[in-house]
């Protein structure tokens, strides 16, 4: 899937929910119910430098796509890190690169975080598009 295509999904189903709260809410209860981050992953090469709460991020190449996953301390860090891995997600490193979030603003969900809250959301964005980069550098 392209980020486009993850996009358009993602603000669809969040935001048919009209208060933000309980989307942010929705959010955090989805990253609850996301697939378990594997514990031998939870090492210093994976976590993100700039998040006050610990937030580890991993990735993996399959069939020229990128995959990611993410794991954090904090419940709400957790569901929001979770959603940026799901807007990346099966998605090529040129597009990963090329693409920047909205989706958070689009929700409406950036003017209820704090600014370290939002300076770690950004931190794993670059994350992100630094692991992109290595992969579209090394083909």
């Amino acid at each position: 899937m392209t980020v486009a295509e993850n996009h358009s999904r993602l603000l669809g189903a969040f935001s048919s929910i009209p208060d933000r709260q309980e989307r942010l809410i929705a959010i955090v209860e989805r990253g609850k119910r996301g697939a378990a981050y594997p514990p031998g992953e939870k090492t210093p090469s994976h976590r993100v430098p700039g998040c006050l709460s610990p937030v580890w991020l991993s990735s993996g190449l399959s069939d020229s796509t990128l995959t990611f996953q993410a794991e954090a301390e904090s419940p709400v860090v957790k569901g929001l890190v979770r959603l940026l891995c799901e807007l990346y997600d099966g998605a090529l490193a040129p597009d990963i690169v090329a693409s920047e979030p909205r989706l958070l603003d689009e929700l409406d969900l950036l003017r209820d975080l704090s600014p370290t809250r939002r300076n770690g959301l950004a931190a794993v964005r670059a994350r992100i598009r630094e692991i992109a980069q290595r992969h579209l550098s090394a083909s």
